[in-house]
């Protein structure tokens, strides 16, 4: 069965670690290049290639085991040292080397894909440098993935002020798909990044492949603030138009002392207020809790796939 997954950040990455494990899959991951802060941001202006962070974080996490050298690509020197590489990841610096030094932004996934033996094909979105802005339901502008949770306003809609072209790696993968992933991740810097490039955005309409959405278990602070499941789902659907199959919801009870920690950032559970749908619901146990911290699940995420497919009318048939 192929697969593509949609995202970037730790939230796709949580759910490839899962879904590497399941034996009957062909994983295309797209992954946004939109990313422009922190050690990504840095290394993107100076030497003018697409943001490669969240690619580095789905290419560890499609890894197929842990070794030195994956180990090593985690590595993030001290933000409070004076030296230049403060801040910097050293996977970041790695591919920034080898797409530096052969001029080829695939080429440098390719290798480094090798090294690591993934499992699957990782995707950018786009080989261009590319911002992303957001409009503010009150008209305010803001450019930059990175600025735009940090204004306490509602996002109305997030777009490209320039013409950006999709890779054909990516348009190819969308129409050999049977299933089509989106999440998990923040909505509208994660997941709409790769979907609203005009080639992607008509690839995907065209497809026939099942859409499955696995929606966030907490809201974000200056992104999805007061967000139900309807909501996460309906941010989807405006900027896509896209018809959604299934919606995987995580109803893990969330331990008190983790849900008072999240309270404290601003972040809430999410919750679905309705039966009725479009799309269909499956609720699952999905989420882990480690070090306080609020993550899908790979274990859960992988032992729950084969009733997703199921209920989206794609059971998955081993080979």
């Amino acid at each position: 069965m192929k697969l593509v997954v949609f995202g970037g950040g730790k939230g796709q990455s949580a759910l490839l670690k899962g879904l590497k494990l399941i034996d009957e899959l062909e994983i295309s991951a797209i992954v946004t290049v939109a990313d422009d802060g922190g050690s990504t941001g840095r290394l993107r202006e100076e030497f003018s290639i697409p943001a490669m962070g969240d690619i580095r974080n789905v290419m560890l996490s499609l890894a197929e085991s842990e070794n030195l050298l994956s180990q090593m690509m985690n590595y993030r020197f001290e933000s409070t040292s004076r030296s230049s590489l403060a801040g910097h990841n050293l996977g970041n610096l790695i591919f920034t080397a080898l797409a530096d030094t052969s001029g080829d932004f695939m080429g440098a996934i390719s290798q480094l894909s090798e090294v690591l033996n993934v499992k699957g094909r990782i995707i950018p979105a786009s080989t261009e440098l590319i911002t992303l802005c957001a409009r503010m339901t009150d008209g305010t502008i803001v450019r930059g993935e990175s600025n735009i949770p940090m204004y306490d306003n509602a996002i109305d809609k997030v777009y490209y002020d320039v013409p950006v072209s999709a890779t054909e790696e990516a348009i190819t993968a969308i129409e050999e798909a049977d299933v089509i992933l989106m999440g998990v991740g923040s909505i509208y810097t994660s997941i709409l990044p790769n979907l609203i490039i005009p080639e992607i955005y008509d690839a995907v309409h065209k497809s026939t492949a099942k859409k499955i959405y696995y929606c966030n278990a907490m809201t974000q602070a200056g992104e999805t603030d007061g967000f139900s499941g309807e909501d996460h789902v309906n941010a989807l659907i405006k900027h896509t138009d896209v018809n959604i199959d299934v919606v995987v919801y995580a109803i893990d009870t969330i331990p008190e002392d983790v849900r008072l920690r999240y309270v404290q950032e601003r972040s809430f559970p999410v919750s679905f207020l309705s039966e009725d749908h479009t799309y269909k619901i499956v609720k699952q146990e999905a989420l882990t809790f480690e070090d306080n911290i609020i993550r899908h699940d790979p274990m859960k995420i992988k032992n729950g796939f084969a009733k997703v497919l199921e209920v989206a009318g794609c059971p998955l048939v081993a080979k």
